[in-house]
């Protein structure tokens, strides 16, 4: 991996950390207004805790990057879908818009 995978890593993790533990509140509007029970809101958080632990731990392991960059695209590409749904402005959609294309370029590099 480059020094380029490893920043987008880190600006991933961090961020996704940043918002799922130090922003709750944010977060729990939005999953009200797209209309998501809580276990979803805790399931989706859960899961991008893991998979940004996972991520930084590939820059030790790259191994672990590829299937966890994948999934984290995923996941952005739900939140862009529910963005749409609620016809939230743009500035909502680029936060994860600017991390679903980061772990695309991530999971792009670890699978070579």
């Amino acid at each position: 991996m480059n020094i380029y995978t490893t920043i987008a890593q880190l600006v991933i993790a961090l961020s996704v950390s940043y918002v799922w533990i130090f922003r709750l509140d944010n977060i729990n509007a939005e999953f009200k207004q797209y209309g998501l029970s809580d276990l979803t809101r805790n399931l989706v958080g859960a899961s991008k805790i893991i998979l940004a632990t996972l991520l930084t731990t590939g820059i030790w392991f790259p191994e672990l990057v590829f299937i966890p960059a994948l999934l984290m695209a995923f996941l952005m590409v739900c939140a862009q879908f529910f963005h749409f749904k609620a016809k939230n402005p743009w500035h909502k959609h680029f936060p994860s818009l600017f991390l679903l294309a980061l772990s695309l370029f991530v999971a792009l590099f670890a699978s070579k």
